[in-house]
């Protein structure tokens, strides 16, 4: 199985940083080909520019300015986001990656005005995040990365295993409680 891992936090002393090691740690202990897309070691540029919105129905030439990160996401069968859920939403590095990469001919279709899926190769699809909010602030917020995920990103890909791992009230968690939600993105990514 080859995973896609797209990862977005500035800090490598981050727990975030830490969620990451072990989802690469342990799918590539499975035997899995992982593809670390570390977008801030990348220096990955979030920005749409006035070219690509203009150029953004042009298929296949929408995909020119970010090629190789198109070509990454169409060879993974799997597809894991690890980031912190900032004030209730994607840090921007990863919102900008998912308004460049997740074009009309690679995330999806439109026909006759109406959305299709087009990443039908993902077979598994999995989130590992932190909130600093708790469970309820985030449900009472609308908690908009999970409805994306779990809207958007299944309909899209139509996965046979969708996972949402998510830490909340991290402003508050102790070692224990860490140390807990680390053991538990383990053993989902042994089940994944």
């Amino acid at each position: 199985m080859r995973a896609l891992v797209v990862f977005a936090h500035p800090c490598e002393e981050s727990f975030s940083a830490a969620l990451k090691d072990v989802v690469v740690g342990r799918l590539a202990a499975r035997g899995w080909q992982v593809d670390l897309c570390d977008l801030y070691a990348e220096g990955f540029d979030p920005v749409l520019t006035a070219e690509e919105r203009r150029a953004y129905h042009d298929i296949p030439g929408n995909t020119a300015p970010v090629a190789a990160h198109v070509d990454r996401l169409r060879a993974a069968e799997a597809l894991i986001f690890v980031y912190p859920t900032w004030n209730f939403g994607f840090p921007a590095i990863l919102k900008g990656y998912i308004d460049r990469v997740f074009l009309p001919g690679v995330s999806f279709v439109l026909k006759d005005g109406l959305v299709a899926p087009g990443l039908r190769h993902i077979r598994k699809l999995a989130v590992v995040t932190s909130y600093g909010a708790t469970p309820f602030r985030a449900w009472a917020a609308g908690n908009p990365p999970k409805r994306y995920v779990t809207r958007v990103l299944r309909y899209i890909s139509r996965p046979d295993r969708l996972r949402y791992l998510a830490l909340y009230d991290m402003n508050r968690a102790n070692d224990a409680r860490r140390r807990a939600f680390l053991a538990r993105v383990a053993a989902e990514m042994d089940r994944l």
